[in-house]
């Protein structure tokens, strides 16, 4: 079953699903493996672990394509990606969502803000003028009905914390984008319950909700379907990953070899103490016993040391 399909399976059920904020296709399988049922290709994540550069625009459509390709390729999930802005005006976006429904995303998160763009929780954003916005979703809808039509496409709005914004303009912009065509709506960085409130009676359809990132509270998952939210992003994995190898690395500067017995003995009898089993080693050894000569699989194997699977 694709991807698309897949996912709206999910949507189809009516219970909020949760998708962790993922980076690379190594945090994807560890989010697959341990049972979500969808994976999301972080915008911040990707700036922040793929180029070593804050979230504010800097990254390319060639960067984030390779991340999200790698991810798609690495599990069975559903693969959402943030694409940030789309590259560009709504001409760029038609390139821009054909890409990535040729890659096997399964959805998109599409956003309103003025390039360069940045986090959706820091300050100084700007958002397009709505046409412009609505011209880009329009453009959005039209390119990946061409191609895949169960592909989503999520609008996502900044005009609440934006310059200027307000959460009345944020839920006019997520009405006018819902109407060109959108398959879904986010309105980022909402202030509190009362907001997550209001816009869950205001907007029809399938929402998503930035749970407890930023300013925006964190919600228990019956909360969120009561509400009627379809879809929760959050659990930043490269914030998690990265306070473990910071923590590992300092240990290793101080202890050395001491470091490393320590992470051994940590790893026992955890589904990652073998990193070439959970990488795949075991499908590569039954491949190779499927499609190479007997003769020369036993001359792989017969004389050389090293872990077998």
């Amino acid at each position: 079953m694709k991807g698309t399909t897949r996912f709206r399976k999910l949507l189809a059920t009516g219970d909020p699903f949760w998708a962790p904020m993922t980076y690379d296709a190594l945090s994807a399988r560890i989010a697959e493996a341990v049972g979500f049922e969808a994976v999301f290709v972080s915008g911040s994540s990707v700036s922040a672990a793929f180029a070593g550069v804050p979230d504010a625009g800097l990254t390319t459509m060639s960067e984030v394509l390779t991340v999200a390709q790698n991810v798609v390729n690495s599990v069975n999930v559903p693969v959402i990606v943030d694409i940030d802005t789309g590259w560009g005006n709504a001409i760029n976006v038609r390139r821009t969502i054909q890409s990535f429904v040729r890659a096997g995303a399964a959805a998109v998160l599409l956003e309103d803000q003025q390039a360069p763009k940045r986090c959706g929780h820091i300050a100084g954003k700007q958002v397009i003028p709505i046409e412009e916005a609505v011209g880009k979703y329009r453009a959005a809808a039209d390119a990946k009905n061409e191609i895949d039509p169960d592909f989503v496409v999520i609008a996502r709005s900044d005009a609440r914390t934006a310059a200027g914004g307000s959460l009345d303009e944020a839920i006019q912009r997520g009405w006018a984008y819902k109407n060109a065509g959108a398959d879904m709506i986010f309105l980022e960085a909402l202030l509190g319950v009362d907001e997550i409130v209001r816009v869950a009676r205001e907007i029809p359809g399938p929402k998503m909700l930035n749970n407890g990132v930023g300013q925006t509270p964190a919600l228990p998952l019956s909360q969120v379907k009561d509400l009627g939210y379809a879809l929760v992003v959050s659990g930043p994995m490269y914030q998690a990953a990265g306070k473990a190898m910071w923590d590992f690395a300092t240990a290793l500067r101080q202890d050395g070899v001491a470091a490393l017995q320590n992470l051994r003995e940590s790893v026992k009898g955890h589904p990652l103490e073998n990193m070439h089993a959970f990488a795949g080693f075991g499908e590569i050894r039954k491949m190779e016993d499927k499609y190479l000569p007997a003769e020369e699989v036993t001359r792989k194997y017969s004389d050389t040391i090293g872990q077998r699977f």
